[in-house]
């Protein structure tokens, strides 16, 4: 019997894991099948509990509902439990597993693809919801000189930062937290944008003169081109430009791993979209 396996968000007609998913049950020789789920903003757990009573047994789970996720995993492994957010599902029997593959997707998309080293850089990371709670760890894994959360809200920021503090034992000069406004006379190496504004074709205001010269700006977001914030980053001379398109695969190929126990090839996957 063939495996059912979905992505679950709202918006999700975007989404490539279809395809991505697809390539990879073709490498690898798995039988499963793989389509995307449109959950209501306030039925995500409904619509979760559909897609298990009708067999289905694994989901990734995308904007808005990573924290909610990790609220109805029953079992999570130690980076969701540290990111308190999930974006891989796994269901067996009555339990629901809990991982987030987001932080190593994005490092090793960074680091692997991109050859751009994060140890000892400065690193921002705008925005504070499920997105950014699943990367902060896998960045701090690399070891940055400084690693900053900005959002716009900056309470949430403060709390995530204070949060990793605590958990890592690390002093308030790596781990910090802030508004946009105040990044003002500050330069950073990375910049991960972690928001959704450029779902809605805007950026978040940030000051003049915050790019390095040879800054890598990363932006989550993936088909959409140049978004606002990366022609932001060109503007302000940022030295390099990505989407998310290779996190998206490298992630998607991490929950791929927990679910079938096969670690699919990326770079074929990665060089296929682009051409798409």
């Amino acid at each position: 019997m063939t495996d059912r396996y979905a992505v679950i968000g709202n918006p999700v007609a975007h989404s490539k894991s279809p395809f991505i998913h697809a390539e990879f049950a073709r490498q690898t020789a798995q039988d499963l099948v793989y389509e995307r789920i449109l959950a209501p903003l306030d039925r995500f757990a409904s619509a979760v509990e559909d897609f298990r009573a009708e067999g289905g047994i694994g989901l990734n789970v995308t904007l808005p509902f990573k924290l909610e996720a990790f609220r109805l995993a029953n079992e999570c492994s130690a980076r969701a439990q540290e990111a308190q957010a999930v974006n891989t599902l796994k269901f067996e029997g009555s339990a629901a597993y809990g991982d987030n593959t987001d932080g190593v997707g994005l490092v090793r998309d960074i680091q692997l693809n991109l050859g751009f080293h994060i140890e000892g850089r400065d690193v921002l990371v705008m925005g504070a919801g499920g997105a950014a709670q699943g990367a902060l760890g896998a960045l701090l894994d690399e070891k940055p000189a400084r690693l900053v959360v900005a959002n716009r809200t900056v309470e949430k920021a403060e709390l995530l930062a204070e949060r990793w503090r605590t958990r890592r034992g690390l002093s308030a000069e790596i781990m910090q937290a802030s508004g946009y406004a105040e990044l003002a006379a500050q330069q950073f190496d990375l910049i991960v944008n972690c928001t959704a504004a450029s779902l809605s074709d805007t950026a978040p205001d940030l000051p003049q003169g915050m790019f390095a010269r040879d800054c890598l700006a990363y932006d989550m977001v993936y088909g959409k081109g140049m978004t606002p914030f990366l022609e932001l980053a060109l503007s302000q001379g940022a030295g390099r430009l990505a989407d998310g398109i290779g996190m998206l695969v490298e992630q998607a190929a991490e929950s791929f791993l927990v679910w079938r126990g096969v670690r699919p090839q990326t770079r074929p996957v990665i060089e296929a979209l682009k051409a798409r």
